[in-house]
């Protein structure tokens, strides 16, 4: 057996322990894919084949949650997720700078939004429901208010000098 075939069966092995915790039942098709996607930080197109298949439900049906969700992402993200909102609140608050801004620390674009390290996804929302703090930007769980293009992109090197500490100890 090839080391592609080894981790593929490692990654069906995965989503069958999943499926097994839920007892392979399509109206928990939500938590499914959650779970799906906290393991692999996205749905990879042959697990949702193998769900579908799986499930007994038609791919077009698990497409179509999968879709109508935002939650739910079809594309790999990075490992930090960074969220800039551009609602009314935080648009008005100069928030396309903070955008501007944070795209082009990490050299990203509106369509490529995930560095090639796979180290961060960058997005705008349209909302983040923290209109008091505006302008606000999300990395994680963790909200940064009243935010400048400065004080983002000291977040993002906070970061950078995080993940440079922690491979300096791993080594």
């Amino acid at each position: 057996m090839s080391n592609n075939e080894m981790v593929m069966m490692r990654k069906f092995d995965i989503v069958c322990q999943i499926l097994e915790k839920y007892n392979y039942d399509s109206s928990q098709l939500v938590p499914i894919l959650q779970e799906v996607q906290e393991e692999y930080r996205y749905l990879p197109e042959e697990i949702m084949a193998f769900i579908a298949s799986s499930l007994h439900i038609s791919p077009a049906r698990l497409y179509g949650v999968a879709t109508f969700f935002t939650h739910f992402a079809l594309q790999p993200k990075g490992k930090y997720i960074i969220k800039v909102c551009d609602g009314t609140a935080c648009h008005v608050k100069k928030s396309e700078a903070i955008i501007d801004a944070v795209r082009r620390r990490l050299n990203l674009t509106e369509k490529n939004n995930t560095s090639f390290d796979m180290m961060f996804t960058f997005e705008t929302v349209s909302c983040l429901g923290a209109c008091g703090l505006a302008p606000v930007l999300v990395v994680g769980d963790e909200v940064h208010s009243s935010m400048t293009p400065e004080k983002a992109i000291a977040v993002v090197d906070d970061i950078f000098r995080k993940e440079t500490i922690n491979d300096q100890v791993a080594e």
